[in-house]
């Protein structure tokens, strides 16, 4: 499984990444591997793991956002009638030929994982 997640540490995020690990025993049991992907540094991730005792890997998706914009996981977003750009919260399972095998686009945090 292949999640993105705007940012490390936020409300949203948190909630997001501890149901992933709350449900990853369930997920690893199903042969599936989780990663979260969002634009925050290595370091950042790293604290946000150890924090909150995720038992997955977090990625780095770099300035230019190139996985997050080649899965149609970057886009525009509104947050208080304010428009912009950014990683909309979308989940993907990859099968183990590479395909998509199911995709879920503009997720809510809770009760997702």
């Amino acid at each position: 499984m292949l999640y993105f997640y705007p940012k490390d540490d936020t409300s949203g995020c948190t909630k997001e990444a501890c149901d992933f690990r709350d449900n990853h025993g369930a997920i690893k049991e199903a042969g599936a591997v989780v990663l979260g992907v969002s634009a925050d540094s290595e370091a950042s991730h790293t604290k946000f793991a150890q924090k909150y005792d995720l038992p997955f890997q977090l990625l780095v998706d770099g300035k230019e956002h190139a996985v997050a914009r080649a899965y149609g996981a970057w886009g525009t977003k509104k947050n208080y009638g304010r428009e912009y750009e950014g990683i909309i919260r979308s989940t993907f399972v990859i099968d183990p030929e590479g395909k998509i095998a199911k995709a879920w686009p503009r997720v809510k945090p809770e009760g997702h994982g």
